[in-house]
């Protein structure tokens, strides 16, 4: 049974160790977020896992690839559970309206740990966040994806999304091409 659960010490242990066997949370900083988060677990347990869970987006100031500072928005991250951590999918979104701003890529992104792909894991993750999303009232989500990435559009349209547009990411995530999905809520 998958289900996504709330970051919390009792499901730590497991969710670091996928993090030592070389699994990124982030699929555009990937070993960079590894570090950090390993770090950051280290120092203080209590402090990471908070920071995971902001939906009021109280906390500090978000950095993007590039190095540049961007307001937070409310959000939280929760983990892929199967036992054990499988996995994370996050959710952000600004209040009162399902738009984003540009540096924003989409209101979910998800990550798998690779021993466990090819599952069901990600699309049913994803089924669970958008319960999450419709609590919050936005009338839709959006969900990008590489050109070259099938399993996620695989995700994505199993979970109702259509393909809305073909655009170049922000300069602050390389500039690569992507593909910008909805999910109508």
């Amino acid at each position: 049974m998958i289900e996504i659960v709330k970051p919390a010490l009792e499901h730590l242990p497991s969710y670091k160790a996928a993090l030592e066997r070389g699994w990124s949370p982030d699929n555009v900083r990937l070993m960079e977020a590894t570090r950090e988060q390993l770090a950051a677990i280290e120092k203080d347990p209590v402090a990471f896992l908070a920071d995971l869970d902001d939906p009021q987006g109280k906390g500090g100031a978000i950095s993007l690839p590039d190095g540049k500072k961007v307001p937070r928005l409310p959000g939280f991250r929760r983990w892929i559970w199967d036992g054990e951590a499988s996995g994370s999918i996050g959710f952000r979104w600004q209040k009162g309206t399902s738009e984003l701003p540009p540096h924003v890529l989409g209101h979910i992104g998800y990550a798998v740990v690779p021993w466990k792909r090819r599952r069901g894991y990600a699309t049913e993750a994803l089924r669970l966040m958008l319960d999450e999303a419709r609590a919050v009232g936005l009338a839709h989500v959006e969900i990008t994806a590489k050109p070259g990435n099938p399993a996620s559009h695989k995700v994505i349209l199993a979970n109702g999304g259509k393909l809305v547009e073909r655009f170049f990411e922000d300069a602050a995530y390389g500039g690569a091409e992507s593909l910008r999905f909805r999910i109508e809520l």
